[in-house]
């Protein structure tokens, strides 16, 4: 027996050996081939001994996504469906119904139909909830019932949804869906072209540079690039962007990995379309990763204008590694650096709070911009010039997140007609309205007072506390909720251009709302006047 065991070790340790002097690996690879031949062995005793029948892939696809929890958000274990489905987001195009839709428990929520895609020729609206696709009930199936949606071109599929408390059923055929990187370009002024760039996918670059050409033959002088709630992309699409606007050879990002293959030295290669014209980029919380390598170079080397809120902070660079049977897993290889040398993450991963929180970066170092200009790291993209309505804050953020504001747009359509975009204005006595809704609603915002108070109360010095300060404690909070309400009232411009944006979009599509942005949109008025005044736009990049 004593053999027997020993043959069974022996072997794993010469192999390791082998491959440590062979290959170079550092010493902790045997660490690695101990710890998997410990997950085998329990693995296969847990599958075949336990007192019920298990499920083997649903075990190992617990285990596997439970053990990548624990490192970033980005870091995540891909089977053969999100192989596929992040192959059709960096290509812009799929086969399906053509709306975004977002999965819960026991629905799926249509978010928003693209104009003229299936989806919208069948009449379905954002808000209207998808609750059986073909003979499948979304709450009997277990995975993401959003790709029953997706299918051969010309096939069909049935659905059936709820409308306002009303069960409607419809069959649409699918059709190719062409997911444009610029889904909106025009003229503003006679010499300003506004492009919105929405997304970093393999069409990027070459719809960039057709908006920007042709916006140059309509007589452009000045551009305005939107990255607002751009969440990034591909790496190479983002230097090749930028590329447009500054000359070839220009160092634009670094990346710095353990792994030396990873560590690269990213650099402009193409003749860029026009290195002069002056240019204001607009970021906000939710512009990410390639947004911030666009806005975060272009700012360092003083060739544009960032302007509007602090983006959101993503340094961190992802690579699919293929795995087996199709797998692949998707992994933080490396930072990535501005061209001043700064890595713009603001959350730090492998430092958590007491609730097992990322912890922000609150400590940034100083760097300078070609022209001298100070600029930081740490904590996203600081624009030069800020715009009040674009900023973030945790009560817009929690009713975004809890679709308070998603809800009211889906009410505000169905009680309001609007058949002219020049006729839309959101009154006071519309916020009212919609400060009523969030009383009414289930909506639950903690804040960090609040969660400290209710610890304090519930802690183990409660019982010294007394009645009187129980008591008093118990007062507190009822005045912090009153002033999450109040705070509504603070906080009125920030929430009211997301309830104008989600309103829009439900009468006149996603074009509707670019449409609109032109002559109503904070960003866009401050950005055209900047641009209007030759002598202020030099004075901020100098």
């Amino acid at each position: 027996m004593n053999k027997i065991v020993k043959k069974r070790i022996l072997v794993p340790v010469i192999a390791v050996v082998f491959l440590i002097v062979g290959s170079g690996f550092k010493s902790d690879f045997f660490e690695i081939a101990k710890q998997i031949e410990i997950f085998t062995t329990l693995f296969k005793e847990l599958n075949m001994n336990y007192v019920d029948e298990t499920n083997p892939a649903e075990l190992m696809d617990t285990a596997i996504k439970n053990m990548l929890e624990g490192l970033d958000p980005y870091t995540k274990f891909l089977n053969e469906q999100d192989v596929e489905a992040y192959r059709i987001n960096n290509a812009g195009e799929y086969s399906g119904i053509g709306a975004l839709v977002r999965s819960y428990k026991d629905k799926l929520l249509i978010v928003e139909p693209h104009e003229g895609y299936p989806a919208d020729k069948a009449g379905l609206k954002a808000g209207d909830e998808i609750i059986q696709i073909g003979d499948i009930k979304v709450t009997d199936f277990d995975d993401n019932a959003s790709e029953l949606l997706k299918g051969a071109n010309g096939t069909m599929v049935a659905i059936t949804y709820k409308r306002q408390g009303k069960i409607n059923t419809t069959t649409i055929t699918r059709e190719a869906i062409e997911v444009d990187a610029v889904p909106f370009y025009d003229m503003i002024a006679d010499k300003t072209g506004y492009i919105v760039l929405a997304k970093f996918n393999a069409k990027a670059s070459d719809q960039t540079k057709a908006a920007l050409l042709d916006l140059k033959g309509k007589g452009a002088e000045k551009i305005i690039l939107d990255l607002r709630g751009n969440p990034g992309g591909l790496l190479s699409e983002a230097i090749n962007v930028t590329n447009l606007f500054v000359p070839k050879g220009e160092l634009i990002v670094t990346t710095k990995s353990k792994v030396k293959k990873f560590n690269r030295t990213y650099r402009t290669s193409n003749q860029p379309i026009d290195t002069e014209i002056p240019l204001v980029v607009l970021v906000n919380g939710s512009s990410a990763s390639a947004s911030e390598i666009v806005s975060g170079s272009l700012q360092d080397l003083d060739r544009a204008v960032i302007m509007g809120a602090r983006s959101f902070g993503k340094g961190l660079v992802q690579r699919p590694l293929k795995l087996t049977y199709g797998t692949q897993l998707k992994v933080t290889i490396s930072r990535y650096y501005t061209s001043s040398g700064r890595c713009i993450q603001a959350l730090d991963y492998w430092n958590r709070d007491n609730n097992g929180n990322a912890v922000r970066n609150t400590k940034f170092k100083d760097f300078t911009t070609r022209n001298g200009r100070k600029v930081q790291d740490g904590g996203g993209v600081l624009p030069d010039m800020e715009v009040a309505s674009l900023k973030t804050n945790d009560l817009t953020l929690a009713l975004l997140r809890n679709n308070i504001i998603f809800d009211y747009a889906t009410q505000y359509h169905y009680e309001n007609e609007l058949s002219d975009i020049s006729d839309f204005k959101f009154t006071h006595a519309d916020f009212n309205d919609f400060k009523k809704h969030v009383r009414q609603s289930n909506f639950s915002f903690e804040t960090k007072a609040e969660e400290a108070v209710k610890k304090a109360l519930s802690g183990e010095d409660n019982d010294f506390l007394g009645d009187e300060v129980r008591e008093s404690y118990k007062t507190l909070l009822s005045h912090i909720e009153k002033g999450k309400i109040n705070a509504l009232d603070k906080y009125q411009n920030e929430i009211q251009k997301n309830l104008e944006d989600e309103i829009v979009k439900r009468y006149f599509y996603r074009r509707g709302l670019y449409e609109y942005y032109l002559t109503h949109d904070d960003a866009i008025l401050a950005a055209t006047e900047l641009l209007g005044n030759n002598s202020k736009y030099k004075g901020v990049l100098k």
